[in-house]
């Protein structure tokens, strides 16, 4: 790739393609225009006016606020316009079938939880060892006390210790705003549909083709351009990796429900026939999907349960999900992002968390290698990592599954196709091992900490059956007695919402 080169010998960096817009698109956009555009790189957006956003999930983690925070962008003003709530986690609702634990909440981990934790994993310990102590993740974190009473995320001036959080959003507006203030700052936004992609004579790419036949040249691809995957599976014959084998979803039914009576700060993941189906609360609506696999239920079935488990009489969209990832993220000149890239379903909110740090880690590696693509290996391997590793978490959701009511979720209790990683952390929790050695080891790049591991486990009662629990005496439940009276003086700081 050959590039200008500025007044003082160093390389400039490049002019940037992307295709697709929509909450990837954008994103990509707005964090390497950040990165570059101030140096003389420039970033054109190219999306055709009639596809618009898929919008599977309408949840983020952690990860956008630290988005914003690192773009200048005020939370406010997205909230406003994209009608969002706060997201101090999920609740898992039947995912088990064990007294006891029909439910649980997995928190974002906060600096509170730095005082909790320990006694957490101390009783989880005793638990694993057989011993009848309080061992649902639930009294012990700041985030699930606050989701219960509704309370915000953000503490009085007398509290410095605020939960992580992330948001619920309308897809659709979110695309909208980040293209306004991405193009209010330079970034070019055209509105063209691409016939074609030219390679070059060595194999790179050379420019996208309009209808019409107006190029547009460019020194790197950003491929936003869906499942289909325009430039990096189409053009450059990138291979993709099916999860099938270890994700049985493929399928989502949508649709919405009126206004929230009230608001909650959490996801409702919660287990149906053949899936799970999400409610997630916005200010102006509710957003209700069915994630299943098609093997197991009927579109038609699957959108009759969803409509008598939330009431709505609303339209409803049937997506087709293609669940894996492509084996180079970073291909010749061809970046891919969001769902060109990969997707794992939407069970835990991964696939923008995985957007931006995609596009964060390949401005640096790109910047590194003195814009070559020196260190184009090892991102594609971290990338690699991060996906499997966000894979085995969601596949233990399934392979932990305490239900008995359907083939779906028994065949997912018996999967074998697991990964070593996965095997490792499973052996480790039954075999009373310490989970955040074993997660060092089974994970070069661990996309979840020991806590939530702990989370995952305890949530569904991976303990003893309960004739085989012993007494443990009074410890476990003084401490959670302790833990309980230090969380409900820190929630008196959290406003209701």
């Amino acid at each position: 790739m050959a590039l200008a080169v500025s007044h003082d010998d160093q390389p400039k960096p490049p002019r940037v393609v992307v295709l697709g817009g929509g909450s990837a698109g954008w994103i990509t956009a707005c964090l390497l225009h950040k990165a570059w555009g101030h140096r003389g790189g420039s970033v054109t957006l190219v999306e055709s006016p009639e596809i618009g956003t898929i919008g599977v999930g309408e949840g983020s983690t952690p990860q956008m606020k630290a988005l914003w925070d690192h773009l200048g962008i005020d939370e406010a003003a997205f909230m406003t316009a994209c009608d969002a709530t706060y997201k101090l986690g999920i609740r898992f609702t039947g995912w088990s079938e064990r007294p006891g634990f029909e439910s649980y909440f997995h928190p974002f981990p906060g600096p509170v939880d730095l005082h909790t934790e320990p006694a957490f994993v101390a009783n989880c310990a005793l638990a694993r060892r057989g011993l009848d102590v309080p061992a649902l993740p639930d009294p012990w974190f700041l985030a699930a006390r606050l989701a219960e009473e509704g309370r915000g995320p953000h503490p009085g001036a007398g509290f410095p210790f605020g939960p992580s959080y992330g948001y619920h959003f309308d897809a659709h507006k979110l695309g909208a705003f980040l293209r306004d203030w991405a193009t209010a700052r330079g970034v070019v936004h055209l509105e063209r549909r691409v016939a074609d992609v030219a390679l070059d004579e060595a194999g790179n790419v050379a420019a996208l083709v309009c209808e019409g036949g107006e190029r547009i040249e460019g020194d790197l691809f950003v491929d936003c351009s869906g499942f289909v995957g325009i430039i990096a599976q189409r053009a450059l014959g990138g291979e993709f990796r099916s999860f099938a084998g270890n994700l049985f979803n493929d399928r989502a039914v949508v649709m919405p429900t009126g206004r929230p009576a009230a608001i909650r700060p959490q996801t409702e993941a919660v287990a149906m026939t053949a899936g799970w189906r999400w409610s997630i609360p916005l200010t102006t609506r509710v957003g209700n999907g069915y994630v299943y696999s098609s093997a197991h239920i009927s579109d038609e079935a699957a959108e009759a349960e969803l409509r008598a488990a939330c009431g709505s009489t609303a339209d409803a969209r049937i997506l087709r999900m293609r669940v894996g990832r492509v084996e180079r993220t970073w291909h010749r000149n061809c970046l891919a992002a969001g769902l060109a890239q990969g997707f794992i379903e939407p069970l835990e909110a991964t696939a923008l968390h995985i957007v931006i740090a995609t596009a964060l880690e390949f401005a640096r590696a790109f910047e590194d290698g003195g814009f070559t693509d020196r260190h184009r290996a090892a991102f594609n391997d971290r990338v690699a990592l991060r996906y499997e590793g966000v894979r085995d978490y969601i596949v233990g959701h399934y392979r932990m599954n305490q239900r008995n009511d359907s083939p779906y979720w028994h065949e997912n209790r018996k999967n074998q196709d697991l990964s070593d990683g996965l095997k490792a952390m499973m052996t480790a929790w039954f075999t009373h091992g310490d989970l955040a050695k074993a997660n060092a080891r089974a994970y070069a790049v661990p996309a979840y900490s020991a806590m939530s591991w702990h989370a995952l486990f305890a949530g569904y009662g991976s303990f003893p059956a309960p004739a085989k629990m012993q007494p443990a005496g009074e410890a476990g439940r003084q401490s959670l007695e302790k833990v309980e009276a230090m969380l409900a003086a820190c929630a008196i700081n959290f406003a209701r919402l």
